[in-house]
């Protein structure tokens, strides 16, 4: 039997009482796409931050390739040697650095050599989509879609064995959204990387997902999963 490439076991992270996840189990494969949807409030981005090392949780525990990461009160790896690449909702570029050098300094903090850093940043933003005269620009100077490709070619600068996306298609008008769906998908598939993404949209999960899952928030009981192979069945 396949041992899980990640393995959340009873997880709980709460904020005052209020919001985040309650007693959340979740097994995703190596080179699995899952794209989780559910109601607003209902802990999707509680469960990225926790997965990706950003948030610790109060109960359960996290394994990430066969080695725990996360205990109550304790993460055992930090965020940045988890091989993890994440793209944000609001997509987080740092505003005082070019596009080379928000990936130079992700780059760099994956341990990637400097003499090695120019060539696996160029590689990437070729694989992403973003044109070479973009790179010494800043992100306020670049249009919405721009930016989303620059957000994706952060998250796996550092060659990341997991990626992670927090809604990364909300702000993009329709056909922008149709488009950058379909190159993530291509790109995902071609890497071959695990990857968890977060989303309201059916069409997300029609094109992103092997498995979806639908998470609800149950106060006192926990927090519900349902899960779905493939996309065809998914409904809002």
């Amino acid at each position: 039997m396949t041992s899980p490439f990640l393995r959340l076991n009873g997880v709980t992270k709460r904020y005052r009482g209020h919001g985040g996840i309650t007693d959340l189990s979740l097994e995703v494969l190596a080179s699995e796409s899952v794209v989780v949807v559910g109601p607003s409030g209902s802990g999707k981005t509680t469960l990225l931050r926790v997965i990706a090392g950003l948030e610790r949780p109060d109960v359960g525990e996290i394994w990430l390739d066969g080695r725990i990461v996360a205990q109550p009160k304790r993460n055992t790896v930090p965020a940045n040697e988890r091989g993890i690449g994440f793209v944000f909702q609001d997509l987080a570029l740092w505003p005082h650095l070019t596009v080379r050098g928000n990936l130079d300094f992700v780059a760099a903090s994956a341990g990637v050599e400097k003499r090695s850093r120019l060539a696996r940043i160029h590689d990437v933003l070729h694989l992403c989509r973003v044109e070479p005269q973009f790179v010494d620009r800043y992100p306020h100077q670049l249009s919405g879609g721009e930016q989303q490709r620059v957000a994706l070619a952060r998250a796996l600068v550092g060659s990341p064995r997991l990626l992670l996306m927090d809604e990364p298609f909300s702000s993009l008008d329709p056909d922008l959204r149709v488009t950058l769906r379909g190159e993530v998908a291509s790109l995902r598939q071609q890497l071959g990387i695990t990857a968890i993404f977060v989303s309201h949209d059916a069409q997300d999960a029609d094109a992103l997902a092997d498995r979806t899952i639908t998470i609800q928030p149950l106060s006192e009981k926990g927090t519900r999963l349902g899960s779905r192979l493939g996309s065809s069945s998914f409904r809002p």
